[in-house]
């Protein structure tokens, strides 16, 4: 109860002068999501769970007025004059505020910036109290998803023997339950290579070459991408995103329809790629190297003090995290607007001060985040080629089956 008035005051702001809704309403929630998940100090996986829920409940609640694609959750009675722009806004507003009550205060702020572009009136309020409505079903449907359970890894030893004791990331997401799959495990990869073959000394020797600290080997461009790519958050996925949406001619709903299939792959992706790490437990090339005199492969020499590029991310390696994140996204990208090739994108990153990398085609995107992980030294070939795979199958079954348009005569 003091969720819905809180939350009901929120929704409740008036504001002063009035002008026409801005278009592009989908991606600045989007960019307010990002930036709150950012602030809250959440990453992917949680972030990623967060904003699907956003973008899914403001397709819902655009849905419900427009009624062109089957609801993702609901489904709810609208009038034909409420306001969609209402409708998103209050949705957004009501997840945030619900996932991140510290930052009520400024997501009050991007409320009453939108609100101030809606004509007052009762199309504008029966949009506020129908996003809010739509939110707060999907929050419920949330709420014993699996994100929260506690963590109980149990790290692999013999009785007596120290192993490292730092907190494991995410050991519990593979349980958590999908936006999309059936499991998590739904699409789970194959193994990883064996130790003994061809493939592994291969990919151990790359990496060990180009991906310690002060390899030789890689190029200022590759050094340059591998540190962009140490970021991990949306702030480096969902630019390119909003840029394309921005350059679409897409309508509202579909717009809020793209952003929801996308955060939902991502997501979904994400549940999958921890679900294969944590099932494999397969080592990092920290590990490996510097027991490369005992991996049985005579083709791999160890290396005692290799490092990589920056601190190894404290879970499993196989398979590529980041690479599932990106190939899950443009699957989507790729599926709805019909082509690969996008206008110009040119972004930045927090880990990477002062580089701007560009990209004109999705396959290139997401071949450059993959060779990335190589270079920095964290993902074997192998283990990007699985994880760009794995992302593909998530990111088309998302396409292929949430939110698909319904004929004329269902409406």
């Amino acid at each position: 109860m003091r969720l819905r008035t809180h939350l009901a005051m929120l929704l409740l702001v008036t504001l002063g002068p009035l002008h026409a809704a801005k278009a592009d309403i989908i991606n600045d929630w989007n960019e307010k999501a990002v930036n709150t998940v950012l602030g809250r100090g959440l990453g992917p996986p949680p972030a990623e769970r967060v904003i699907a829920m956003m973008h899914l409940a403001i397709f819902d609640a655009v849905n419900s007025v427009d009624g062109r694609y089957k609801p993702y959750l609901i489904k709810l009675p609208a009038g034909s004059d409420t306001s969609k722009e209402a409708a998103a806004v209050s949705a957004a507003a009501t997840i945030l505020a619900a996932v991140d009550p510290k930052s009520a205060d400024s997501i009050k702020a991007g409320l009453a910036a939108e609100l101030d572009r809606i004509p007052q009136g009762p199309a504008r309020t029966e949009g506020l109290k129908l996003g809010e409505a739509v939110a707060l079903n999907m929050i419920q449907s949330r709420a014993n998803d699996g994100a929260n359970a506690p963590e109980a890894y149990r790290p692999v030893t013999t009785p007596g023997v120290y192993v490292p004791t730092p907190p494991m990331f995410v050991p519990q997401w593979p349980k958590v339950r999908p936006f999309a799959m059936t499991t998590g495990d739904q699409f789970r990869p194959q193994p990883p290579v064996p130790l003994d073959g061809e493939r592994w000394a291969a990919d151990y020797n790359e990496i060990k070459a180009v991906g310690r600290i002060d390899s030789s080997t890689r190029t200022d461009d590759q050094t340059q991408a591998a540190r962009f790519w140490l970021s991990t958050g949306g702030d480096v996925y969902y630019p390119l995103v909003r840029k394309v949406v921005a350059n679409s001619k897409l309508d509202l709903l579909d717009r809020a329809r793209l952003l929801a299939l996308v955060a939902a792959a991502r997501a979904d992706g994400l549940i999958a790629v921890f679900d294969a790490k944590y099932h494999y437990n397969f080592w990092r090339p920290i590990t490996a190297i510097r027991y490369g005199d005992e991996d049985g492969n005579p083709a791999t020499e160890r290396d005692a003090t290799w490092q990589p590029i920056a601190d190894t991310p404290m879970h499993p390696e196989y398979p590529c995290a980041h690479c599932v994140q990106a190939a899950s996204m443009c699957a989507v990208l790729e599926a709805v607007l019909g082509s690969r090739a996008i206008v110009e994108v040119a972004m930045t990153s927090k880990t990477a001060p002062g580089v701007t990398r560009r990209w004109t085609d999705l396959r290139d995107f997401v071949r450059e985040v993959s060779d990335a992980r190589i270079w920095a030294g964290f993902h074997y070939r192998f283990s990007t080629e699985a994880g760009a795979q794995l992302g593909y199958l998530v990111g088309r079954h998302v396409s292929d089956n949430l939110m698909q348009p319904v004929s004329v005569a269902t409406r």
